[in-house]
This record gives structure tokens, sequence and C-alpha cells, in this order.
């Protein structure tokens, strides 16, 4: 794979590679959320988890986000979409599952909607409309002053909320994906409600199931990096469910809403 990954821009995007099995061709890209980056705990654990399965895994930080290059305040779910184009380039070749976690769910949304390249989508936690999130907990900041979720160099711009306008409801609608869908949301989840995932459940096109995770194991945010990791390499192991002309990274438990501890 190559080694240095940059975007239309060219700002260098920070990614680390799991291996998995040998001559592995399946790979997981695991995004993350508005203010996060390739190294939280719980995003280091999933790619572990698919490693240790024999699927390769490549974590992301788009630009502006960790130690990738580009300013935070350029920062925009539409940039962060053309980033996964450029990450998709480098990958060209494999099958690609595209794992979002939170507002990373638009992003792979947004992608797959136009790009038929992520063939599967997991979408962790991810909120719905991911628009009326950030108008709640981002639109009264003040631009250019203010930190988004109180994180160090987070500083909320004007271009994040404005480019989340510009792109509406594109992003929640999910009817017309018709790909493998897997989505898995922590029962008691602090920032995102489990509803958010259950509503875009409902609208899925596609093959789809619905994993509802205890409190013990909530789903990206504040996530218990074991147990995700024993989610992930348990239900990876499992995953060769055919869906179409490429396996699935997909539990092959039947369609539907799943309880977890």
């Amino acid at each position: 794979m190559i080694d240095v990954i940059r975007n239309a821009h060219g700002e260098r995007l920070d990614f680390a590679f799991h291996a998995g099995a040998p001559g592995a061709k399946e790979l997981v890209v695991i995004d993350h959320g508005v203010t996060g980056h390739k190294d939280r705990p719980f995003l280091v654990a999933l790619a572990e988890g698919w490693a240790l399965a024999g699927i390769r895994a490549r974590r992301v930080s788009w630009s502006g986000h960790g130690t990738a290059e580009g300013r935070f305040a350029d920062s925009t779910i539409s940039k962060e979409v053309a980033d996964l184009g450029a990450l998709l380039d480098a990958v060209d070749g494999y099958a690609v599952t595209y794992a979002g976690q939170s507002m990373g769910r638009a992003v792979g949304v947004l992608r797959a909607s136009a790009d038929r390249r992520s063939g599967r989508l997991i979408s962790l936690a991810g909120m719905v409309p991911p628009g009326a999130f950030a108008e709640h907990h981002f639109a009264s900041l003040t631009p250019e002053r203010d930190l988004m979720g109180g994180k160090p160099g987070c500083v909320r711009s004007p271009a994040y909320l404005d480019d989340l306008r510009r792109i509406g409801s594109g992003v929640g609608c999910a009817g017309d994906l018709a790909v493998p869908w897997l989505f898995i949301h922590g029962m008691a989840d602090p920032v995102v409600p489990v509803p958010d995932s259950g509503a875009a459940f409902a609208r899925a096109g596609g093959p789809k199931q619905l994993v509802e995770l205890a409190a013990a194991t909530t789903s990206g945010h504040r996530a218990s990096p074991r147990g995700w990791s024993r989610r992930s390499s348990g239900g990876a192991r499992k995953a060769r469910t055919r869906v179409g002309p490429r396996s699935a990274a997909l539990d092959p438990a039947p369609v539907g809403r799943v309880g977890g501890d």
C-alpha cells in the first residue's frame, strides 16, 4: 500500500495500518468523529480486533485532525468526504468496508452515495441528522474563539456549520444506498441517542443489521476498548456472509435488531 496519502489540497493524511492475514484483500477503513482522531483507544481496539480476525484495517485522521496536515478551522464534512476519496484512490484493489464513528457516519454515507468503492458500511453511534446535532451542540459557540467539545485546538469555525447546512438532509437519507450496512450503538451513549441509529436503520435500503450494546460497552462515546476488541474480533471471524459479489463485513446473524453486552 502507499505510504503517504495526500488530499486534493496537498495535505498529508495521518493513518495507521493493521496487516491482518497475509495476502488479505478485504480492508476496513476506520474514521473518527467531529473532534476526534485515529488514536482514540476504542478505534485502536476495533482495528486490532479486525486484524486478529485476518481482515486488514486502516485507521485514519482526516486533514486538520490529530497529526494530519491542515487546519482544524478548515475542516468540514465535505472536505472529509474528499479526503476519503483520496484514501480510496490509495487502496485500489481492496474490497473496502467503511466504518464511520459519530459524525464519521455522514462522511461514509455521502461518499458511498457517489462512489461505489465503499462497498459496505458500518456506522458506530452515528447521529441522524448530523446537521441537527451540530446545530444543538455548536451553533451557540462563538466562531474563531470557542472550542468544539471543549477540545484543545478545535476552534469552532463558521465553515463547519455552513457546510452541514448546505448539504442538509442529503446526509440523513439512507434509502438510496443498497450496500450492506451494519449499525452499532451503545444503549447508554451519553452523546448520541440510540434512536438515531434506529432511524437510519429503518431507512437503509440494502441488507442491514442493528446491534445495540448494553451500558458496559457504549458504542463510540466513552467506549470500552476491551469490549470493542472482543466484539469486533469475534464478529470479524464470522464475517463472510455473502451479499452480492463480495463478502460483506457483517455478522451473519439474521438481519434486524441484535442485543449485545
